[in-house]
Order: C-alpha cells, then sequence, then structure tokens
C-alpha cells in the first residue's frame, strides 16, 4: 500500500493539513544486464625460453585484448536507485534538478538544496519511520519545526510520502496528486530539502519528506 500526504502553510501559520488517499504509480523496470568474460591463455609446457617468453608475451596481448571488449554496464541514473535497502544514498542534486525542471516546464523558477532543510527533511522522514507512521505532525507541525530548527523561512511548504522506493516513483506520485502537485509548483520558493528513511521492519518501508520554502523577504 502507497500513501502521500501533504501540508501547505505559511510560517507561524496553522492551517488544516490536507491528506490524500493512495496515488497512482509509476515503476520503473530498467534494463540491467551482468557481462560476464571468460578468457584463458595457457602456457606451453617445455621448449626453448625463447618459446616461453613469446607464450608469454602472446598471452599478455590477449589478455588485453579480452579486457579491452569488456562492455562498460552505464551507471543507473540516480532518481531510478532503490532507498529501500540498507546504505541507501538519496541524491539530493539529481532531486532539485528534477523538481526544477518540472517548475520550469510550468513556467516557475529553479529550487536549489538547502543544507538546513535537509537536516530538517531527514528529521522527518526519520521521526515517520520511527513511529511507522505517515504524518506530518509526528514530531510538530511544519511551522513549529522550521522555528525550532531556527530556519528564517517566509513561506513553507511540504510533501510526506511512504511505501515510494525511487525518487521518480515518489515525484511521480506527489505529481499525480494535486495538493502535493500545488507544492511542488508553489510560487516564490526557491529552497529544496528532502530525504528518504529506509525502516525493514515497517509496513511502507521508505519514508519520504521534501519541504520546499524561501527565506526572501516578502
Amino acid at each position: 500500500m502507497l500513501r502521500i500526504a501533504c501540508t501547505l502553510q505559511r510560517v507561524r501559520e496553522t492551517a488544516p493539513q490536507p491528506t490524500t488517499g493512495p496515488s497512482s504509480l509509476l515503476i520503473v523496470s530498467p534494463f540491467t544486464f551482468q557481462p560476464r568474460l571468460m578468457c584463458n591463455n595457457s602456457g606451453l609446457d617445455g621448449g626453448l625460453p625463447m618459446m616461453r617468453v613469446a607464450t608469454a608475451i602472446l598471452g599478455f596481448l590477449l589478455l588485453g585484448g579480452c579486457a579491452a571488449d569488456v562492455a562498460t554496464v552505464p551507471d543507473q541514473p540516480t532518481m531510478y536507485l532503490s532507498m529501500a535497502h540498507g546504505g541507501a544514498k538519496l541524491d539530493p542534486v539529481a532531486a532539485a534538478s528534477m523538481i526544477s525542471l518540472y517548475r520550469s516546464n510550468n513556467g516557475l523558477g529553479p529550487v536549489v538544496v538547502d543544507p538546513a532543510l535537509m537536516a530538517l527533511a531527514e528529521d522527518q522522514s526519520t521521526a515517520m519511520a520511527k513511529k511507522n507512521k505517515l504524518d506530518h505532525d509526528v514530531k510538530a507541525p511544519l511551522a513549529r519545526r522550521l522555528n525550532a530548527g531556527g530556519y528564517p523561512a517566509t513561506l513553507a511548504v511540504e510533501n510526506v510520502s511512504a511505501g515510494y522506493h525511487t525518487m521518480a516513483e515518489a515525484f511521480s506520485g506527489w505529481r499525480d496528486s494535486p495538493p502535493h502537485r500545488a507544492n511542488m509548483l508553489k510560487s516564490g520558493v526557491t529552497k529544496l530539502g528532502i530525504a528518504a528513511t529506509y525502516a525493514p521492519n515497517t509496513k511502507y518501508k521508505v519514508f519520504w519528506t521534501m519541504i520546499l520554502a524561501s527565506t526572501d523577504a516578502k
């Protein structure tokens, strides 16, 4: 089961938290393969020393030829990397690029990664994972969390979700949900913090948080 929720609020204001049910999910199945190569160049027993030298040189040349023929497996785009395993690391720059492109296609400005928002998003995802609960207010409402963290936001919105394994899936779920899409297309935000916390013993496995904000004076 996949669940997503979002909140839209100005700093130091309290607003009802709209929550949606399950959203549609875009599942991408990347093509992967593992090349295998066997190159067995046996030496010759006996014979003249020069024959042994020639054989050795030929062996090295053949081995080099084999190595040159190995196809390089391209790296998988980070947006398709699964967060559903220990040690998985989200690429915030790739996430910011994805959100910025989506905003640009809708006539809006880009967002950049903000370290302070990254820490706040990580804290929220970790709190939800520990309680196995998808809830903006699992610790406190967004405005209170921003204030407690000393973040001088003048505008802030937050999307949370659970159950998506990749950034591409989370983005697709948010894009296909009107309240979450509205947050990603919020006019005036310029900074981003995003986190995905893996909790193997929970119902949803991966808990997502994305905070978009601005510190510009109104």
